[in-house]
């Protein structure tokens, strides 16, 4: 089983408003693990610190930039599940994509999260991949998008390479900062267009996603 430890920065029928009410086992489930949305949204500047000095790291300026989502990671299948059941009670599901096989669930806030100036309007909640375990869980990545034509995430990284000079003079020297690129373009069943991204990972469990407006 491959073992995954980053943190990232990722540059995306009418039903009742009424949220089902959480079973206390699976509160308490979640509660010790601090996978309550509470409890999360207790940890949340401390992430967003971490977003903060990666983003300086890579001579990024997203402080203007919208913060489309915030992601995070579950292991289990019966703890995705609880989560998705008590994050009902902060917003309601505007999506659910195949995305590589497994479910992806996206919440709207009824309120945004506020952090460290940006505004949060979306929770993306993947359910656990088989093979894939993360030796904590908790928040994952924020992903911000970055207006751009860009077709592919070749394109698009060469885009930020241009509109961030500092950051494209150093984008061939991450390695040695520790920190991993990855560009995909991921697209969910049924959706037309892929969404080039690029993602900037540490090893010390944040992730940032860049994608395209």
């Amino acid at each position: 089983m491959e073992m995954y430890d980053s943190l990232g920065l990722l540059l995306q029928p009418n039903i009742e408003n009424k949220a089902p009410k959480r079973e206390p086992l699976m509160t308490t489930y979640l509660i010790e693990k601090r996978l309550t949305p509470e409890l999360m949204i207790q940890d949340l500047d401390s992430f967003m610190g971490k977003i903060e000095e990666l983003a300086v790291m890579l001579k990024l300026d997203l402080s203007l930039a919208q913060a489309d989502h915030i992601a995070l990671r579950i292991n289990e299948l019966e703890t995705a599940k609880a989560a998705h059941l008590a994050w009902t009670e902060f917003g309601k599901v505007i999506s659910q994509a195949q995305i590589n096989g497994r479910p992806i669930i996206v919440f709207e806030f009824n309120q945004p999260l506020k952090s460290k100036g940006w505004s949060i309007e979306c929770l993306e909640l993947p359910y656990p991949a088989e093979g894939k375990h993360y030796p904590s869980e908790s928040w994952e990545h924020v992903e911000f998008v970055v207006p751009s034509h860009a077709q592919t995430a070749d394109e698009f990284l060469a885009d930020l390479k241009h509109t961030y000079p500092e950051f494209g003079a150093q984008y061939d020297h991450l390695q040695d900062l520790g920190i991993k690129t990855k560009l995909s373009s991921p697209k969910g069943e049924g959706e037309r267009l892929n969404n080039p991204t690029v993602a900037l990972n540490t090893m010390e469990f944040v992730s940032s996603f860049i994608r395209t407006h």
